[in-house]
């Protein structure tokens, strides 16, 4: 181990003590010393204070030449509403690579939301003696790239808005003089960003004077149908009575009220742009091609269109680096993005991954996890991430719990805030076998993306031998290619140290190249009932509002684009309290919306929604500030 490591070996108590205790029991290192491990220069980042930096793209350019290490996904089984520790095995597995095994390996995570810290979750750092710290600059400000996604995405609504307004009282030549206001020399010109209107219309002409009638209509007035508005506000807290309000009421509106909502920040489609992105010029292009709506005669309206992108993409320069950070142990980690899992892809970005593969070379790893269960977030990463990526893992780790297990084999119900039912505090095999069926399908279905999958039962201090052993002998017959018990969160990355082993052993022994679950050049709804079938569904149901947006986007020309489905976490099917692994039943696809700057279409299946509402007792009841020492306590 190296000589900032071996400052790092954590001395573990029992009980283990809450998660923010434990994150202020460690000194964190300047970031400069995690930074120098990854021989980072400091021409390579920017400091945020002591403990965080914001890594450069430039990094990407330099290293351009050499090779990766490797690419390991975390998933899991469909997860309770407690969640079953896919964070803290993550961080774990790469504490373990780091600290014991001597291995290069970064982690990349994605930054959490303040909706689930403040609400009913908490934080998203890991747990026990697995976590990155600061733990509170991680689930709160960290570096602002949240609150730069809020404020570019409420932009761009109130540029729809306003022009939408002034669209109304103007004619076609005083619209086009207002957008076009004389230059110093007194000259009316184009501004750079109109060349792309233009452009898109099929109109060459560089000169206002010489438009027709017919084209000074075509360019300067959007039409704007504000039925088919689908850009929201957003904030970044759970508020369930924004998800649906009244805006234009004040008299200088002259009366264009219209209904629209809020969603929670980590649900607009800027953040998926971030995520997904590959360079600072391919996000302006991606903020510029981003749809708002459509116009009265059905044609799209982009952010470009309103003359937004560039703006956009201003306030997003800073948020496009990813934000450098450590784990208990000082392994380092990339925070960075932070899709909504279940409406957008819910994985970290690209640009980290890209980043942090060239930074371990070969030999070393870069772990990243996937949202919720392995039907959501590992399909989206595999189906989505790694196609605009063109990355190809070699491991999928799926995280498991006997808990889970329990309830998926007919245990009573598991709900958050409410003390476990003594089926979860005891032993039943018998009920934990049952459940390995939701494991055994996640495993086959992630086995046909070609890589080999590890399972990490996340030991529990109630689970049994015998429970533990029934999960491993499932996990095996089902066709994982090892199955390890993991306890980094009572012991750190020592814990954790079998699945590291277990994890290069998969990885040095993929055979064939990644293998997607259906090709883009067919229909969008093929592609749907390609994943529905790996649900488990025996069919797809389209709603008439569904048909006539897939009608819609296919006319568009956007039917090519990968399939994001929004769906509930809690089954593999549409309905929450399915749990195992039902079949045969049929999926139904209440509408299909698109996020076609992001770079996806994403169906609705059933009930969702991109607000979350804060519970009777949320989390902000323990977070306070110690005034005395300036510690946030409570935090979990």
């Amino acid at each position: 181990m190296s000589s900032s490591k071996a400052l790092r070996q954590l001395q573990v108590a029992s009980p283990v003590p809450a998660d923010i205790d434990i994150a202020h029991s460690v000194e964190p290192l300047h970031i400069s010393e995690i930074a120098k491990e990854l021989n980072l220069s400091p021409d390579h980042y920017d400091l945020y204070g002591k403990y965080k930096a914001k890594v450069l793209l430039s990094v990407i350019d330099e290293l351009e030449g050499s090779r990766d290490g490797y690419y390991v996904v975390v998933g899991g089984i469909t997860p309770t509403p407690l969640g079953e520790g896919k964070s803290t095995t993550t961080v774990g597995l790469c504490q373990a690579l780091g600290a014991f095994l001597d291995k290069k390996v970064v982690t990349c995570l994605r930054q959490p939301s303040q909706g689930p810290t403040f609400g009913i979750k908490g934080g998203a750092a890991g747990g026990g003696y697995s976590q990155v710290i600061p733990m509170d600059e991680f689930n709160l400000h960290l570096t602002g790239d949240i609150h730069a996604i809020t404020a570019a995405n409420n932009l761009l609504a109130a540029a729809i808005d306003t022009r939408i307004f002034h669209e109304s009282t103007q004619s076609d030549r005083a619209l086009l003089n207002r957008l076009c206001p004389p230059n110093k020399e007194g000259k009316r010109c184009f501004g750079d960003i109109m060349f792309r209107r233009l452009k898109k219309l099929g109109i060459s002409k560089t000169r206002l004077e010489d438009l027709t009638p017919q084209e000074v209509k075509k360019f300067a007035r959007l039409d704007i149908d504000p039925d088919s508005i689908t850009w929201r506000r957003v904030m970044d807290v759970n508020d369930r009575f924004l998800r649906k309000i009244t805006i234009g009421q004040g008299p200088e509106e002259k009366g264009m009220v219209r209904e629209t909502g809020f969603d929670i920040s980590v649900a607009s489609e800027i953040m998926a742009v971030l995520a997904l992105t590959t360079s600072l010029a391919d996000m302006r292009e991606r903020l510029g091609k981003m749809v708002i709506g459509n116009s009265k005669a059905g044609d799209p309206i982009t952010a470009d269109d309103l003359g937004v992108g560039g703006a956009l993409t201003v306030l997003m320069k800073d948020a496009i680096n990813p934000t450098l950070m450590q784990t208990l142990e000082g392994t380092p980690v990339l925070v960075h993005a932070g899709p909504f899992a279940n409406i957008a892809h819910g994985n970290s970005s690209i640009v980290a991954d890209k980043i942090a593969l060239k930074l371990v070379g070969p030999g070393g790893f870069v772990v990243t996890e996937a949202g919720f269960g392995a039907d959501i977030g590992t399909e989206k990463f595999m189906n989505i991430k790694c196609r605009y990526s063109g990355l190809t893992p070699q491991c999928a780790v799926i995280v498991a719990t006997i808990r889970a297990l329990k309830m998926h084999g007919g245990g009573p119900e598991v709900v958050a805030g409410k003390s476990l039912d003594r089926a979860y505090l005891t032993e039943n095999v018998a009920l934990v076998e049952a459940g390995c069926v939701n494991l055994a399908r996640h495993i086959l279905n992630t086995k046909a993306y070609s890589v080999n999958v590890v399972v990490a039962v996340n030991k529990f201090s109630t689970d049994t031998e015998a429970e533990l052993n029934a999960v491993r002998n499932a996990a095996l017959a089902a066709g994982a290619y090892d199955a390890v018990i993991c306890t980094h969160h009572a012991h750190g990355g020592k814990g954790a140290v079998d699945l590291g082993i277990s994890v290069q052993r998969a990885c040095e022994n993929v055979t064939q190249p990644l293998r997607f679950l259906y090709p883009l050049d067919i229909g969008i709804k093929e592609k749907i009932e390609a994943i529905a079938k790996s649900y488990g569904a025996s069919g797809v149901e389209y709603s008439e509002q569904a048909e006539k947006q897939i009608e819609m986007y296919s006319r568009q020309g956007f039917s090519g684009l990968p399939i994001c489905m929004a769906k509930t976490q809690y089954s593999f099917s549409h309905n929450a309290s399915e749990k195992g692994a039902p079949s045969g039943f049929i999926l139904p696809i209440r509408d299909v919306r698109a996020s076609i700057g992001a770079g996806f279409i994403y169906p609705l299946v059933g009930t969702m929604s991109t607000m979350p509402g804060l519970p009777t007792r949320p989390c902000f009841y323990d977070i306070d500030l110690d005034t005395a020492t300036g510690k946030v306590i409570g935090l979990s």
